[in-house]
């Protein structure tokens, strides 16, 4: 496995500009609490240490990761002046479909609601196979992925403003 002795959450070789100018959503899932409040909790320290100000971050949550698409979707809508939405979400293989059902869905939704506003919408949902797969993604020994999905936030909503 890749990940095995790396901190996915390792910015040292990139260059993240600062989020002074911009105004992010943060959807994220009450489903699996410990683990999307810990991501939560990384992605709002990330912005926050890169210049994003307390009153330009929205955090809104919703009752699971499927509904994180309806989250993003309707406050697109509601509000032109986000510059980038946050999605944060986990997903734990279990014996049934369900888990391939949501995952897949998610991540279509999550792409899709960012083509349809021309917004980056940001997929910060773990999909693991256990617990503690992500545990170790929200917080633990490879990172968090709440970090990783803030500075993907900000490298992006940059990167639209330059175009």
């Amino acid at each position: 496995m890749s990940t095995q002795l790396k901190n996915l959450s390792d910015f040292s070789h990139t260059t993240v500009p600062s989020g002074t100018n911009y105004k992010f959503g943060i959807i994220v899932a009450e489903w699996n609490a410990e683990i999307t409040g810990a991501l939560y909790n990384g992605a709002l320290k990330t912005l926050l240490a890169n210049g994003v100000a307390e009153e330009n971050i929205i955090s809104l949550p919703v009752p699971g990761s499927f509904e994180l698409t309806g989250g993003a979707e309707i406050l697109l809508s509601k509000r032109s002046d986000i510059d980038a939405v946050i999605c944060l979400g986990c997903v734990i293989q279990g014996d049934t479909k369900h888990f391939d059902f949501i995952c897949d869905a998610v991540a279509q939704g999550v792409t899709n609601v960012g083509i349809k506003y021309s917004k980056p919408v940001i997929f910060g949902v773990l999909t693991t196979n256990n617990l503690e797969q992500a545990q170790d993604r929200a917080g633990g020994k490879h990172g968090n992925k709440g970090d990783e999905a803030a500075i993907t936030a900000i490298k992006m909503a940059d990167f639209s403003a330059q175009i």
